[in-house]
């Protein structure tokens, strides 16, 4: 193999998302401040095919971070167009909705102030701010290894050589990959992301930590007959489609242009391995309270992604030498306000700014320590605080976690004398398939309900075929001995783009494991649930994977 050739930068930055680039920006930000004395060198690497091509997210989008960041976002055209008009709360039956008085509403579901937006699209301007000041992005560069000094500190990434075939042998078109040097890397990979999954483990950054958390968030976009567009409306349910004592809900955002954001949320949590959350997505669109809103209308985009939902108590620590993790790579999403690109932006920010002190000196200082003290000393701490029982009080069923939220949010206002912690990971929660029913899904009408080939299609997810698999076991043998036998192959149900399954003989005899990793969507749910932790998601070739259009 050839020798890959090195780049050095002052900071490198993987992940092209809102944290990444919330780094970037702050970090060129405060260079321009000082002048030419203190020019900083600053590089952003993108596994996606452009910046905002993996960027999924509801989303109403809180300003207050992007209002530190860029004061004058309104005058430079950032995509934030929908103001909130009105909040929607129900809780659903199979047949009915009741919708919860605004003045019970808790703080954490009252969105007066924030904006409906696409992230894809405010991550795409993000990353044009960032190179206007002088940041360089490189897309379609997935970063596959971390890179270690010889003291054992991170001294940066190297992107994954392009061309490599099924077999591990080089192809034709072989491409060794790129080593970026840097005095400080940055992790902003997104949830469960690859290299901030072992940069955990190496450095033991979730010792004193809970266990993190996860959901798994589908969504669609459609777009609606005018007469049913309420352009700001934001509606949130709980309820029906999911048994009650599975963590789980919906989002439904109105746009601009008929457009509309409908999205499922269930906790990774589950016991039940037959359940599907794809399916439940779309079995909830048939709620009358929302088929109502789509019947005449087009589907015109899916995917999905895993969220880390653990809050406070499930945060690693932030800083290991030579780098740091933020954005969601960390955890830092709100779920109690479904909120999460407000805090990755921020987080980047104080990133970047222990960064930039750290690097005035001769010699830079190991680790960040200035980041995590002014994170504990942020509004996002407080915020984060706030939240941190909402998820360990909802994980106890739909009833006992609404009034136990309510209590926490609007009599406490998230200032309990208490905090209560996660006990377990979402892969320990499996039952065996003998203590529980199959659910029977109905089959899907092709006008409000789909399959999921047809979901991943509109994905426009895409992989070169003559790759090593990135979807990779640890032991061959353990999806059929293991996961077929005890938990009726739960891989199956929970990936939403049909990346599992399993196929038998003419006879039926035989059982294997067949891995379709071309439509991966990048979600990371089997890195998450797989009740063997056999299933690792490791970095594709750069480029590969959805390209989401508005999402």
């Amino acid at each position: 193999m050839s020798e890959r050739e090195a780049m050095e930068y002052d900071v490198v930055i993987v992940g092209a998302g809102p944290a990444g680039l919330g780094a970037a920006i702050r970090m060129k930000q405060l260079a321009a401040a000082f002048g030419k004395n203190r020019e900083v060198s600053v590089c952003v690497l993108e596994k996606g095919s452009e910046v905002g091509a993996h960027i999924l997210s509801g989303a109403v989008m809180d300003p207050r971070a992007l209002n530190e960041l860029i004061p004058d976002w309104k005058q430079k055209d950032a995509p934030l167009n929908v103001p909130v008009s009105e909040d929607r709360f129900m809780f659903l039956t199979e047949t009915g909705a009741l919708k919860v008085p605004g003045a019970l509403l808790p703080a954490c579901f009252q969105n007066h102030g924030n904006y409906v937006v696409s992230l894809a699209n405010v991550t795409r301007w993000l990353g044009q701010q960032a190179e206007g000041l002088g940041v360089e992005i490189f897309p379609g560069f997935a970063a596959a290894e971390v890179l270690f000094d010889e003291n054992g500190a991170v001294r940066g990434v190297a992107t994954g050589d392009m061309g490599v075939g099924k077999d591990g042998q080089p192809t034709d078109a072989h491409q060794p990959g790129m080593e970026l040097h840097a005095k400080y890397t940055f992790f902003a990979e997104g949830c469960r992301g690859h290299l901030g999954k072992q940069l955990q483990e190496k450095f033991k950054l979730r010792e004193g930590a809970d266990p993190q958390v996860y959901g798994i968030g589908l969504k669609e976009l459609w777009e609606i007959k005018p007469e049913k567009h309420q352009p700001g409306l934001v509606i949130h349910t709980a309820g029906w489609p999911l048994q009650s004592d599975t963590y789980g809900g919906s989002f439904f955002y109105h746009l601009e242009d008929n457009m509309v954001a409908i999205g499922f949320v269930v906790g990774l949590g589950y016991s039940n391995p037959y359940l599907s959350p794809y399916e439940e997505f779309q079995r909830y669109k048939t709620h009358p309270a929302i088929k109502s809103f789509l019947e005449g209308g087009k589907r015109i985009a899916y995917g999905a992604r895993a969220i880390s939902a653990g809050g406070l108590q499930s945060l690693p620590k932030l800083i290991f030498p030579g780098g740091c993790l933020i954005g969601d790579d960390a955890g830092f999403l709100n779920a109690s306000r479904i909120k999460g690109s407000h805090a990755a932006i921020k987080s980047g920010m104080l990133a970047a700014e222990a960064a930039f002190d750290a690097l005035a000196v001769e010699t830079p200082a190991a680790e960040l320590t200035a980041y995590p003290e002014s994170f504990k000393s942020s509004w996002l701490h407080e915020e984060l605080y706030r939240a941190r029982n909402f998820k360990p009080w909802m994980s106890k069923g739909l009833y006992t976690g609404t009034l136990m939220v309510g209590i926490d949010q609007v009599l406490f206002r998230g200032k309990a004398p208490w905090t209560l912690h996660h006990d377990h990971s979402d892969h320990e929660t499996l039952q065996r398939k003998t203590e529980c029913t199959p659910i029977d899904y109905p089959k899907p009408d092709g006008v409000i309900t789909f399959d999921r080939m047809s979901s991943v299609f509109i994905s426009n997810t895409n992989h070169n075929e003559d790759q090593p698999v990135h979807l990779t076991l640890k032991d061959a043998s353990v999806p059929v001995n293991v996961n077929l036998e005890l938990y009726d192959a739960p891989e199956q149900r929970y990936c939403p783009a049909g990346v599992y399954e399993i196929v038998r003989d003419d006879n039926g005899a035989n059982p294997r494991l067949q891995i379709n990793a071309q439509n991966c969507v990048h979600c990371k749910t089997c890195d998450i649930k797989d009740p063997t932790q056999n299933i690792v998601w490791v970095t594709p070739e750069g480029g590969g994977g959805p390209n989401y259009p508005n999402m």
